[in-house]
């Protein structure tokens, strides 16, 4: 009995053993398979996650999208910042100087200043000057033009003469002092404060002074003078009377002349090259003394911004007429020349 119970209990404790072994070898694969678990609930957290994300800023895009402003046309541009009045003004205004531009003076009355707004003047007349002709003007307030007392006298009769000048290129130095304080003394200028008084810019200053004039004074005729002649003023003023309803008057010497194409010679004209093969000037009246109606000088006026300028201011005022209806009248008597003889001018 003994030997046969025997192998039954070996083989229970040879299998018990074999179950202790397996016990211990699946353990870690437990363990194993729990850290496993967690790994992947770990990624799969994540992805979701970054799938969340990516939703949320797919509808962060689509909002900012459908919130970016739209292209703003001009008329949009103008609403937005309350310019809507000031483009109508502007057309307006443009329309306005489209108007003076044709009928060669402003659509409304310039406002007039320096005479009697109910009187209006025969001519106005503009004597150059510069800073070192003191002794110039000093000679002509003793001979024909007058001064204190009897230069208003001339303006009662319809007469204004100024001494035209410039500011120096050093605005407020001892040459504009100067000049400031001869005018409080005489009162007799018209002091351009935009135009820079320098030989270069002479042509502008005839901008400058028909400009100026047209603002100040309402007068039939605006006179540029030169300060190297000495001056008829009653033959004036009375060549002045006798054309006082002429249309579009350009009074003057008239004269062409040669185009100096030579750099450094004496009336060099940089633009000689438009002036065609034969170089020649088209016809304008002489520099020394020339004359304007009222709305030729008003025509300058609203245009000077555009009109172009020439090495000689007498070339230029011409040039400047050639696109008018100007009616061109050649006085022999502002021809100036040494000697009077019927002269309204003579050089000094």
């Amino acid at each position: 009995m003994e030997q046969q119970t025997l192998p039954i209990t070996m083989k229970s404790e040879q299998r018990r053993s074999k179950s202790s072994k397996s016990f211990q070898t699946s353990k870690p694969s437990l363990v194993m398979a729990f850290f496993s678990c967690l790994a992947w609930l770990y990624v799969a957290g994540r992805l979701w996650q970054d799938a969340e994300n990516r939703t949320l800023l797919a509808s962060l895009l689509k909002k900012n999208l459908a919130q970016r402003p739209k292209m703003l046309t001009v008329e949009d541009k103008l609403t937005v910042l309350g310019c809507k009045d000031l483009q109508r003004r502007i057309v307006e205004a443009e329309m306005d100087l489209t108007l003076a531009k044709s009928q060669g003076y402003l659509k409304n009355q310039l406002k007039q200043s320096g005479s009697d707004p109910g009187k209006k003047l025969l001519a106005v007349i503009g004597v150059y000057t510069g800073f070192g002709s003191r002794l110039k003007r000093n000679v002509f307030r003793g001979s024909w033009m007058p001064k204190g007392d009897a230069l208003s006298k001339l303006e009662e009769r319809g007469i204004v003469i100024r001494f035209v000048i410039g500011r120096s290129a050093n605005r407020g130095d001892s040459l504009d002092r100067n000049i400031d304080e001869e005018s409080k003394v005489t009162n007799d200028f018209l002091i351009l404060d935009g135009h820079e008084e320098a030989q270069e810019e002479l042509p502008k200053k005839a901008k400058f002074f028909f400009s100026a004039a047209v603002q100040m004074w309402d007068a039939d005729f605006y006179v540029k003078v030169d300060d190297n002649i000495d001056l008829d003023l009653e033959g004036l003023i009375e060549l002045l009377q006798s054309r006082r309803n002429q249309e579009s008057a350009y009074i003057g010497c008239m004269k062409s002349g040669e185009v100096v194409s030579e750099e450094g010679k004496p009336w060099y004209e940089p633009d000689w090259w438009k002036f065609g093969d034969e170089k020649s000037y088209f016809r304008h009246a002489a520099g020394s003394l020339l004359v304007l109606s009222k709305n030729l000088a008003q025509y300058i006026y609203v245009n000077s911004a555009s009109l172009k300028t020439y090495a000689h201011d007498d070339t230029s005022v011409g040039s400047w007429m050639m696109g008018l209806q100007a009616t061109y009248i050649d006085d022999s008597r502002l021809c100036c020349s040494n000697t009077r003889q019927d002269k309204v001018c003579s050089l000094a």
